[in-house]
């Protein structure tokens, strides 16, 4: 299960209601900022999050509504003595233009002692990962190189079935654990326990896919396949769909093709342009795929897997 935070849901300037772009997405321990328009440090305050482990920030490309506001962020980071490193994930053209910003800018020519970035540099496939879930990166179509969607995809697991393993006689302790991470167990009776023994059907995890700017959606549709919840931008309706097209963005309309098409759960629109009403953007979307939000500042919303 993910949990995102939506902080800024205007496309290109803020509206009085709407931030630049910027999300957090929450998963057990860990937490991911989503690009980080400028104000973003503001917003997060505003939220309740506060700066406590958001060391990780993930950019799905270099425009400055996606990455102003890192300059704010790392300057008071760099006053702030609770985290002592912060990783920015992003393309190559990305992470050139945040450097620039960073160390000609914010920190003036060199690194606070006391404080250290790491950029990395993503590809298309797994960028992070741990035994529970993995982001994976993939490429999308906007304005200029190196421009990534993320996937948020919790591994398949077998539920440990207590139940059996009482039956069986199998103790409570590490042995337990081990049959979990599939090692058979002998019992000092001699009998010998498989992990089939004691492990339930395959559950499929949740799946979240986060898409920032984007000029079309043909190459997204085998990424976001079968998402329980899909956050993509909504910069314009279809009365302006050239204009959509002439600057590489989508409308309401296509996204929500696209979730159709993809057979994705839940539908969370962003990136509005202050030219239409919330309820335009809403009612084109909604008829044809009805399960769309179009997610406001501060939204919070849960994506879990279904029970079918």
């Amino acid at each position: 299960m993910f949990e995102v935070i939506f902080l800024g849901t205007s496309a290109s300037t803020p509206s009085i209601h709407r931030g630049l772009s910027a999300n957090v997405v929450l998963y057990r321990e860990h937490r991911f900022l989503i690009d980080c328009g400028e104000g973003t440090q503001r917003q997060i305050l505003q939220s309740g999050l506060g700066f406590k482990r958001l060391n990780k920030i993930f950019l799905t490309h270099g425009h400055l509504d996606h990455i102003l506001g890192l300059g704010g962020l790392i300057s008071t980071f760099s006053r702030w003595e609770a985290i002592e490193t912060v990783e920015i994930y992003g393309g190559e053209a990305t992470l050139d233009r945040v450097r620039d910003l960073i160390f000609k800018v914010v920190l003036r020519g060199g690194e606070n002692p006391a404080f250290k970035v790491k950029f990395v540099p993503i590809k298309p496939g797994v960028i992070f990962e741990d035994r529970t879930f993995q982001i994976q990166a993939f490429p999308v179509s906007h304005r200029g190189p190196d421009c990534y969607g993320f996937i948020f995809q919790e591994k398949p697991r077998r539920p440990f079935l207590n139940e059996k393993a009482e039956a069986l006689g199998v103790p409570i302790g590490p042995e337990r654990r081990d049959l979990v991470n599939g090692q058979s167990l002998t019992l000092v009776d001699g009998r010998l326990i498989r992990p089939d023994d004691v492990l339930g059907p395959v559950i499929e995890g949740s799946k979240l896919v986060m898409v920032g700017d984007s000029a079309r959606t043909d190459n997204l549709v085998e990424f976001v396949h079968n998402a329980d919840g899909l956050v993509i931008e909504a910069t314009y309706i279809e009365t302006d769909a050239d204009m959509a097209r002439r600057f590489g963005h989508l409308t309401a309309a296509q996204s929500a093709r696209l979730a159709r098409e993809a057979n994705v759960e839940r539908l969370f629109l962003t990136h509005l342009s202050r030219r239409y009403r919330e309820a335009d953007v809403a009612a084109e979307a909604s008829a044809i795929f009805p399960n769309t939000l179009v997610v406001r500042d501060f939204d919070k919303v849960t994506v879990a897997k279904k029970d079918k």
